[in-house]
This record gives structure tokens, sequence and C-alpha cells, in this order.
């Protein structure tokens, strides 16, 4: 009686193919706001590059600098996580380990933005 089944018949039950479609938007749009972030990023490293470092922290402190520099260290490690999640659900099978792990890179991923932020904010305060 199986072999009488139609493919979307064989299919279902089997999970939502719309599952992964989060994901794969907010992967394609961290990636568009990493490109204006990161080209920003390089050309103004290349611009304080060999300068002192009251120069740098004065560019660090820079309005526009900080809320940059923040910005892209969300993005940037937000982008990571979701690829990160991404080959650890597809290439990891057992659903003890993927949970550790998806926990972990979790906690990871929000022990960079914090640290990240708190770096920057150090800076622009002079603590």
């Amino acid at each position: 009686m199986s072999d009488l089944r139609t493919p979307l018949a064989k299919v279902r039950g089997l999970g939502s193919a719309r599952d992964g479609t989060d994901h794969y938007i907010a992967q394609r749009l961290t990636a568009i706001a990493l490109v204006p972030l990161l080209l920003w990023f390089v050309f103004s490293l290349a611009a304080v590059a060999g300068q002192d470092f009251q120069h740098v922290q004065a560019w660090v402190k820079s309005p526009f600098n900080s809320i940059a520099l923040i910005l892209l260290s969300i993005v940037l490690i937000y982008h990571a996580h979701i690829g990160l999640h991404e080959v650890v659900e597809d290439y990891l099978h057992e659903d003890v380990v993927k949970t550790i792990a998806m926990v972990l890179m979790k906690f990871l991923a929000i022990t960079l933005i914090v640290t990240a932020i708190v770096a920057v904010l150090r800076i622009v305060l002079g603590g």
C-alpha cells in the first residue's frame, strides 16, 4: 500500500518545509548589512593605521564610529551564529549533542556581543 502513495503523501508528517525560512532571510539580511559596515571598518582602520593610541581612542570616541563599531559587532556575531546554527543543525545527528552545541553557541554569541559592547563603551566613557 505504501508504494501507491504520492511523493507528497510520503513527505507529509516529516515536519514543515518552511521551518528554515527565518534563518535563511536573517542570514541574507545580516550579510547585506555587513557589506557597508565592513567596508567602513576596513577604510577606517586604514585611516588610523600607524597613529598613536590617543588618536585611535579619539576615533573610537566619535559618536558615529562608536555606534558603527557596536553595530558591526552585533551584526557580525549574529551572522556567524546563524551560520554555525545551520551547520550544527545539519551535521550533528545526536539530539543531546546538538542541543548542548546550540546552547553553548548561544551563550558564546551573547558573551561576545556583550564583551564587544562593553569594550567600546569603556573607551567612549573613559573607563
